[in-house]
């Protein structure tokens, strides 16, 4: 071997050795969190061997995703398999109830298909707004829109261009539509082995929303085990009365006797999430007590049909329940409730009324079913987003199913995240998750950001957002403090209820309560700190711009509430305002949340740079609070942004839209803070 030869082979040896010792992942990125394939558990079979889901991938040249169905084997015997790939999405995936089929919509309409997915044939042949099939599998219910309100067009028809609205009464908007004038009702319909037969019969036919839009779906109608009853939730309040009042009861209709009852009457608040029993005898619903209040405690009610007695079986737990579903002895019921800044799965048992915790970690358990011998559930947290796991219902011990972002997120360093227990003003222990960035050394120095949660009710958990994503900040080298402040659920319904009427009180004394511990730490840099949020968190960045005594050298506030006063006028879900604020503005005597709680009153105190980020379609929290807070500062000679988004609502839902977020919010953390 010649002395070149060997010259080259020991620089090739040196090069395999230390290569991958040096190699560096690349950094998470706005367009990596745009690659991801968003999981969505959809069905169980009724043998428990296979699970349905949905991946959504984005086409970011499109500006728009494609959802196609997958089923995996719940032992894990065997890799996802993808079912569908129609050029538009699929979804609202459901087994048959005989297992050999599988029933879902595209385009809205209606097909069938094996479990293997051959012999794909459409049934129906007009668009719906999600289906569930009988027990017997003889009829299948459905939900669509009916128009019961007249348009301009309809009154005036020899104006067929007119652009305009004669509204009479609230609600006129919500979330981020303008009244089609249509209104969702439950349908059923004669079924037999693929095909519709009949004529579709409206069991609610009322202008009344059944169920509530905009978030409920399908999985408010459910049957009863014979098939001859089917129960639905519904909002049966208009006008003035359904903007203020969330008065949603739970409706059982019979099939033979073509009647309807409402089997929450006298139940003011939240009636929703419908379960019946494996034997039929009972049905079990999530309900809130309180007229008005939105977050207030999910009590988990049970109907006996043989008494005729509801009961609350909850009434000893201190925390508000999500998604119950029986197990299939029957004896006892699963639901997710918040602990600990996550979200996990219990067991209450119906006769003595014990809850169990049945999952324990730090991740958040999502959408479960309950089969014969094990559940499976979509679980997901800051470091990676959903996936399907199978879970034993007696240890809690969890197998991976899915791995639909494995190889993308191999390409990244995690980031860590450590719990860390803060001490309030009014000396309560507050939960603060605090994330570092990844390959985080103790010896350097980080710009922090104070995150703001929105809600104002909802927990700061182990989410994996796609908008305020905690890997992608701390990514760009952003250390990030999350308390779960005054408000949030989890951690008892009398921590969760104190932000109502107090918006800047105790709450904002937590947020600055977190800031101040972790800024101790010596890899902390105390002169580049920012505080960002939206929604409520968009309201605790302007009411800290004007508090903050120095603190902070930059906030970032995306549809936050600026002025309470203008903000109460031009919402839309009233009830919520009524509640949260106390009062309305003209109420005497004035309530403190517009006499010294709102932000605007503090602009004479702002100092700092900000950006303000606003949606045009926000009807939550309408874009007038964002123009004014932008014009406040433009005033007081603050350096300050204005970002626009002409065509999202209360998020930013469209790939393109949301990268534009991302740069320009980077941009200037990293102007102000790097």
């Amino acid at each position: 071997m010649t002395a070149s030869t060997k010259s080259l082979l020991f620089f090739l040896l040196l090069f395999v050795s230390v290569a991958p010792l040096s190699a560096q992942k690349k950094t998470f990125s706005p367009e990596d969190l745009w690659r991801i394939g968003r999981v969505s558990f959809q069905d169980l079979s009724p043998d428990g061997a296979q699970a349905l889901y949905t991946v959504t991938y984005y086409d970011m040249a499109a500006n728009k995703g494609n959802t196609d169905i997958y089923s995996v084997a719940t032992d894990g015997s065997a890799p996802a398999r993808k079912l569908t790939a129609f050029p538009g999405s699929e979804n609202n995936a459901r087994f048959r109830p005989d297992g050999k089929r599988i029933g879902f919509l595209a385009g809205g309409v209606l097909w069938e298909m094996n479990r293997d997915g051959s012999d794909q044939m459409q049934v129906g042949a007009e668009p719906v707004g999600g289906f569930c099939y009988s027990p017997a599998g003889n009829h299948i219910a459905f939900i669509r829109d009916v128009k019961y309100r007249a348009s301009v067009q309809d009154v005036y028809p020899d104006l067929p261009l007119a652009k305009g609205r004669i509204i009479d009464q609230l609600n006129y908007r919500h979330w981020n539509y303008w009244d089609d004038f249509h209104d969702p009702n439950v349908f059923i319909q004669s079924y037999e082995n693929g095909k519709l037969t009949g004529a579709p019969l409206n069991i609610v036919n009322a202008a009344v929303e059944a169920p509530v839009e905009p978030f409920d779906g399908i999985e408010e109608v459910v049957w009863s085990r014979d098939g001859r009853k089917v129960v639905y939730s519904a909002k049966r309040q208009t006008g003035t009365d359904y903007a203020t009042g969330t008065d949603t009861d739970i409706f059982l209709y019979d099939l033979a006797a073509k009647t309807t009852v409402n089997l929450s009457e006298g139940m003011p608040g939240y009636d929703k999430h419908p379960a019946f029993s494996p034997d039929g005898r009972y049905l079990a619903w999530l309900s809130m007590a309180t007229p008005g209040y939105e977050a207030d405690k999910n009590r988990l009610f049970v109907y006996d049909f043989q008494t005729g007695k509801k009961e609350d079986i909850s009434a000893a737990y201190d925390e508000s329940m999500e998604e119950a579903q029986w197990a299939a002895d029957g004896q006892s019921l699963y639901f997710r409730a918040g602990v600990n800044a996550t979200k996990q799965l219990f067991n209450i048992q119906l006769g003595n009324k014990r809850i169990r915790q049945v999952s324990n970690g730090q991740w958040d358990v999502g959408a479960f079913a309950v089969g014969s011998r094990h559940l499976i559930a979509a679980r997901n947290d800051m470091n990676m987003p959903a996936e399907l796991f199978r879970i034993d219902p007696q240890t809690g011990a969890m197998q991976q199913l899915t791995f639909t972002n494995r190889e993308l997120l191999a390409q990244f360093d995690d980031i860590s995240v450590r719990k860390r227990m803060v001490k309030t003003t009014d000396g309560k222990d507050m939960h603060v998750w605090v994330v570092y960035p990844p390959n985080f050394d103790p010896n350097k120095k980080y710009p922090t950001l104070l995150y703001c949660q929105g809600g104002p009710q909802s927990l700061v958990s182990q989410f994996f957002s796609y908008r305020w994503n905690f890997k992608l900040m701390a990514s760009q080298g952003y250390i990030v403090v999350a308390p779960a402040r005054r408000g949030m659920p989890g951690f008892g319904t009398e921590w969760n209820r104190q932000i109502s009427g107090d918006w800047g009180g105790q709450a904002m004394q937590d947020l600055l309560s977190a800031i101040d511990d972790v800024k101790k730490e010596p890899y902390v840099n105390v002169d580049r700190l920012g505080a960002v949020g939206a929604s409520y968190g968009g309201y605790s960045t302007y009411w800290l711009a004007g508090n903050h005594q120095k603190r902070f050298k930059t906030f970032v506030s995306h549809c936050g509430t600026f002025n309470l006063e203008s903000w109460y006028g031009t919402t839309e879900e009233l009830f919520f305002a009524n509640h949260d604020m106390g009062a309305a503005p003209w109420d005497e005597p004035r309530h403190a949340s517009y006499t010294k709680f709102s932000p605007h009153l503090f602009v004479k105190n702002w100092d700092t740079p900000i950006l303000v980020i606003h949606n045009e379609k926000d009807f939550r929290v309408p874009i007038g609070e964002g123009i004014q807070a932008f014009q406040a500062a433009q005033l007081r000679n603050i350096p300050s942004r204005f970002l626009y988004l002409p065509d999202e609502g209360h998020w930013v839902l469209a790939p393109q839209t949301s990268i534009l977020w991302h740069r320009v919010y980077f941009e200037w953390l990293d102007k102000w803070l790097k």
